[in-house]
């Protein structure tokens, strides 16, 4: 099966294609003789949800990590806002999978999401009414006073992520965010990130294991193979997502061209290892 080509526009009705915010140019991570990502070029544009899957151990968390500056690449660049990154920045938030121990026990809900304002250096006066909006924004504007250990997984990572959009970050990267979480609590957190993203015109990069996941989420997918060679890279697919938003958890998932690209993505891992 030839690769889809990459395709910038969330939407085909648009006209024009979207300005590029973050860049993979050739970059790759190798560990001694062990190579994890083979150079690697792609394009995210401002506004876009993409979603990276793969087999485990194909590079999706190592390529998540290069783009939030907190891993140096072993060769090439990773560019955003058309500044290379060198670091962890504050216009970059990442949400972990496992939210127990992105929180700290002994602040409250409203506390862990001050962190992201005090390292920020907002003036304390500004601080209450910022958590309290975000709060609300998640669904838990009556949980302020509450500790970690008081809610439940899916409350804790709404925490983590309203942490993140206290922040006011240009970019959010994920790193299976809703793994750990039952099915029914994933569905409504996928529902309500689709949400924010459209209200708020975030930019996402999610990495999840979860083919359905990343169709139901995304405006492209990017597929990795595992064990990269010069004859078959890292960069295996890029599907562009054509499907009308905003998205329904039955409805969607029961379209001909969900099923098709299903199939195509179930059909790819499949044989990744090959």
């Amino acid at each position: 099966m030839s690769a889809v080509p990459v395709i910038e526009l969330r939407h085909a009705a648009q006209a024009q294609p979207r300005e590029t915010l973050l860049r993979f140019d050739r970059v790759a991570m190798h560990f001694g003789a062990r190579v994890i990502l083979s150079p690697t070029s792609l394009d995210i544009a401002r506004g876009e949800f993409v979603c990276i899957v793969g087999p485990s151990g194909c590079g999706k968390t190592t390529l998540l990590r290069t783009a939030a500056g907190f891993e140096t690449p072993s060769s090439g660049t990773v560019m955003r806002g058309g500044q290379r990154v060198a670091g962890p920045s504050r216009e970059v938030a990442f949400v972990f999978q496992d939210y127990g121990r992105a929180l700290l026990p002994w602040r409250t809900v409203a506390g862990n999401i001050s962190l992201a304002l005090e390292a920020a250096g907002v003036a304390p006066a500004d601080r209450a009414a910022r958590i309290e909006r975000v709060l609300t924004t998640v669904g838990l504007a009556a949980h302020a006073a509450k500790f970690p250990a008081q809610l439940s997984g899916g409350m804790q990572q709404r925490v983590q992520i309203a942490r993140c959009l206290a922040q006011e970050p240009e970019l959010i990267m994920m790193d299976e965010p809703f793994g750990a979480l039952d099915a029914m609590t994933r569905e409504s957190l996928q529902d309500e990130l689709a949400r924010l993203v459209r209200e708020r015109g975030l930019t996402v990069l999610f990495v999840t294991h979860d083919l359905e996941e990343a169709l139901y989420l995304g405006d492209r997918v990017v597929a990795l193979r595992a064990n990269p060679t010069p004859e078959r890279p890292s960069l295996a697919r890029v599907i562009d997502v054509q499907l009308p938003r905003p998205r329904d958890q039955l409805g969607t998932k029961e379209l001909p061209e969900f099923l098709r690209l299903r199939r195509e993505l179930y059909g790819f891992l499949g044989h990744s290892h090959d």
